[in-house]
């Protein structure tokens, strides 16, 4: 068979067709389906666009209603699972709740009988995919909680998807404000493109997996440092720094020793990145010395990097105001990870859907380059 080098890392390469949405980096902007994600984001809930990744539309007010009730109603923890959630909190004490959400979404997938894509329906695939959506917050806030000694609570019904997932992280009802600023950084990030995490998902789909193995090894793809463990170690930077007067010698230092500074640049967006755009206005809307320093550091690292690396548009990205928008919240910082799956897991989701509709398995090519075989096996 004839093979086509292609550049390190697929980039720029177009391996399938898709009408989830796409990245147009060199504009900053993205979108889901026809709509801009951003203006989603400022306008729209996320049971609306989760509607939207499913089922191709917007809900109206009934369907709205209809669909936030059915994917409330998946909350709960089969007791298998719920039962063995004490033993994975305590294996992953070290990992944290995104090492155990890989665990027990697996559990999860078994309990209920996931079957291979390949062999059901679409709308049973569907099905299965609301309930695993519906059921990773929960998983993910009663790790949390079990790793810290507290008891899981139990969600609530009655509160909207990033209210309900607040609440059984602290036990409390969410300010409506803190809410709703958790609730457009997680429809900012329900899908960006093919990243690594969503192109895993998809491989797996196309081998018919069942739905929870296409998620878990998303999942993996998702924990590596440089895809989603960002936001915190944004923060990180933040507190390094320190004060005002430290953040020119600070940066110049780092940057003159080839070190990368965590919150900035972007592999595909050439311009600022839309989402850090939107977060940086919701945390200027709470204010306070956090979001003062952080206005502070962005400015001045643009301005050294710039002068040092003249030409590569090196702006921030989602993680740097992401991270300032979560601690505000409330969050702790070893669940901002999780907190992007928690988003992530609908848009994997909708390109699980849509690559079950394509039998054809992924399956590239590697050239070999080892000693040139063959050669004679020596004796034993």
């Amino acid at each position: 068979m004839p093979t086509i080098d292609v550049p390190r890392g697929l980039k720029g390469v177009v391996v399938t067709e898709t009408a989830l949405g796409d990245v147009r980096g060199t504009e900053g902007f993205y979108h889901y389906r026809q709509y801009s994600a951003v203006e989603l984001a400022q306008t729209r809930t996320f049971e609306d666009v989760w509607h939207l990744m499913f089922h191709g539309t917007l809900p109206d007010a009934a369907r709205r209603a209809d669909f936030t009730a059915g994917a409330a109603a998946l909350r709960r923890l089969p007791a298998d699972v719920r039962d063995a959630l004490p033993a994975i909190a305590r294996a992953c004490a070290v990992s944290g709740p995104l090492s155990g959400l890989r665990t027990a979404l697996s559990l999860a997938g078994a309990a209920a009988g996931f079957r291979p894509l390949y062999d059901i329906g679409a709308d049973q695939r569907r099905a299965d995919a609301l309930a695993a959506c519906a059921l990773v917050p929960t998983l993910l806030a009663a790790l949390h909680r079990l790793g810290r000694g507290l008891e899981p609570v139990e969600p609530r019904d009655d509160l909207a998807h990033a209210a309900n997932y607040l609440y059984m992280l602290t036990g409390q009802e969410p300010d409506p404000a803190r809410a709703r600023a958790v609730e457009q950084y997680l429809i900012s990030t329900v899908d960006h493109g093919f990243n690594a995490s969503t192109f895993t998902a998809r491989v797996i789909t196309s081998t018919g997996a069942d739905l929870a193995a296409c998620l878990t090894g998303a999942i993996g793809a998702l924990s590596g440092p440089l895809h989603g463990g960002a936001p915190s170690r944004a923060l990180d930077t933040l507190d390094a720094i320190g004060t005002p007067d430290r953040i020119e010698p600070w940066i110049r230092e780092r940057v003159l020793a080839g070190d990368r500074i965590m919150g900035f640049g972007h592999p595909v967006y050439r311009t600022e990145d839309p989402r850090s755009r939107m977060l940086k206005g919701i945390a200027r809307g709470f204010g306070g010395p956090l979001v003062d320093f952080a206005v502070q550091v962005e400015e001045r690292t643009e301005a050294i990097l710039a002068e040092l690396k003249p030409g590569r548009e090196l702006h921030i990205n989602v993680e740097f105001y992401a991270g300032v928008v979560m601690e505000l919240c409330g969050l702790p910082r070893e669940m901002f990870t999780p907190t992007f799956a928690a988003a992530r897991v609908v848009g994997w989701s909708a390109n699980i859907l849509e690559q079950a509709e394509d039998s054809k398995i992924i399956r590239p090519a590697a050239r070999y380059t080892g000693p040139l075989p063959p050669q004679p096996v020596p004796a034993a």
